[in-house]
């Protein structure tokens, strides 16, 4: 057994059906093809309706499962309720959300036009609360218990500079986690968070490192156990908080970065940096008194 297997046991998640949004690409579709082959039905979302319908194809060609491609800009109220309506008439119900669609510009912020800042704003937070809500909503009418999990990133609770918006975006996201968590426990709803370190995808890395930046900016050398993550362990971790073995998990933010906000938090960490021969010359410096 590797991190690089699947870590649930067949049929884990048989008989719900899952919304995924940015399911068409990327980690999105990743975690969206664990679920598929641990038995569960998939809804992808994105803007790009031609990409998800490639997506599905994908899925459904590797996995034998059922996938739904419905285009949708989270940004817009009325898209995400028509694609809501579209999922439940499609397979009767849906059980559980991924809001994983996302955002982002790695830029000073002074460089930032308020409609770029605004952007980034609108499609993680906004875009997530309008998906919550509708599925929220829907769920509590109809009595029917659901499952939310968002992904969010480690700044979300330092804050970051450089992606100011969404350091501020994906810090909204995590409160209305835990927030709806307390609220909407009572209706059967669940609500937790996954704050992934770098799972590098090819069009994600290379739109916001282009050119050189992307080769020179090594995220493995931030990270303590020396490498990047591997999709399938975050995949692993997100199959368990959407099936019933996480049954009593509500209100958690789970961090898979192999340690690396750790890293840049504690304030002499760098010091791993420091030769072995300047560490002998210090203890030497000591003598007795150490």
């Amino acid at each position: 057994m590797t991190h690089t297997e699947g870590m649930l046991r067949e049929g884990a998640l048989k008989g719900k059906t899952i919304l995924v949004t940015g399911g068409g690409t990327g980690l999105g579709k990743s975690m969206g093809i664990y679920f598929l082959k641990l038995g569960a039905q998939l809804v992808i979302t994105s803007r790009k309706l031609d990409v998800l319908e490639k997506t599905a194809k994908e899925m459904e060609n590797e996995t034998g499962g059922k996938v739904l491609p419905l285009a949708c800009d989270v940004r817009e109220i009325d898209q995400v309720e028509k694609m809501w309506t579209d999922a439940v008439s499609h397979f009767g119900r849906v059980d559980v959300v991924l809001n994983n669609a996302a955002g982002n510009f790695i830029s000073p912020t002074e460089r930032l036009s308020t409609n770029a800042f605004n952007t980034v704003l609108d499609i993680v937070l906004k875009g997530t609360s309008n998906v919550t809500l509708t599925a929220g909503k829907y769920w509590i009418k109809e009595k029917q218990s659901g499952t939310f999990l968002n992904i969010v990133t480690t700044y979300a609770w330092t804050g970051s500079g450089y992606v100011v918006p969404s350091a501020a975006a994906k810090a909204g996201v995590l409160a209305m986690t835990r927030s709806l968590a307390v609220e909407w426990a009572k209706y059967k709803i669940r609500s937790n968070a996954i704050a992934p370190g770098p799972f590098p995808t090819e069009g994600a890395w290379s739109r916001l490192l282009p050119g050189d930046l992307v080769k020179k900016f090594d995220p493995a050398k931030k990270v303590p156990i020396g490498r990047v993550g591997d999709h399938q362990e975050l995949a692993n971790i997100a199959a368990y908080l959407v099936s019933d073995y996480s049954a009593y998990v509500n209100g958690e933010v789970i961090t898979i970065d192999g340690g690396e906000w750790l890293m840049g938090a504690g304030e002499f960490n760098n010091l791993d940096m420091i030769p072995q021969e300047m560490w002998d010359m210090l203890e030497a410096s000591r003598g007795k008194k150490a």
